[in-house]
């Protein structure tokens, strides 16, 4: 049997070399996986609340926004993964919206399996007002951590998403609650 040695605890007055203890001893509290979570739930639940008051669920508002700028659009399977969602809900959310004229499906020429979902003109200029609701949520984000610490932040997230690679699962999104 391999013993296994307790870590070593910093000595009385010293700070600990990593936030990963957490202030209060609680580990969730320096947990990095946590805090992505945590930080994602807290900046998204006040812009999430504007966008159901324009009467559009968030799910769509992910679809919306994640087909915006793509030109061709998107696969179903790359549209739940961008929007952290499973492809078999993304697959009826993209039926409502082709229903209501804001997307468009088309099959891909070379490979019938595959289906492009793009947005509509209609869906262009829904999307654009909810845009600017969201640059204007992360302009107050922003302001509350300042420019340099937020490109700090952005490219360090980036990074972090690079290094899990194109097969990490979206839907499992925060390694954290599952959720």
């Amino acid at each position: 049997m391999t013993d296994i040695a307790a870590p070593s605890r910093p000595s009385a007055g010293s700070q600990p070399e990593s936030a990963s203890a957490g202030r209060d001893g609680r580990f969730v509290d320096g947990y990095l996986l946590y805090l992505l979570a945590r930080a994602s739930s807290v900046a998204s639940a006040e812009f999430h609340e504007q966008v159901r008051a324009r009467g559009v669920p968030v799910a769509v508002w992910r679809i919306l926004a994640s087909l915006k700028g793509t030109g061709e659009g998107l696969t179903v399977g790359d549209l739940a993964k961008s929007c952290l969602a499973n492809q078999p809900a993304i697959s009826k959310t993209v039926d409502k919206l082709v229903a209501k004229g804001l997307v468009e499906r088309q099959t891909d020429a070379e490979d019938r399996r595959r289906v492009w979902v793009r947005l509509t003109p209609a869906g262009e200029a829904h999307v654009d007002e909810l845009i600017l609701d969201a640059k204007a949520h992360q302009a107050r984000l922003v302001e509350a951590i300042g420019e340099g610490e937020t490109e700090t932040l952005r490219r360090a997230l980036l990074r972090l998403i690079e290094r899990a690679g194109p097969g990490a699962p979206a839907a499992d999104f925060d390694g954290f609650s599952g959720k």
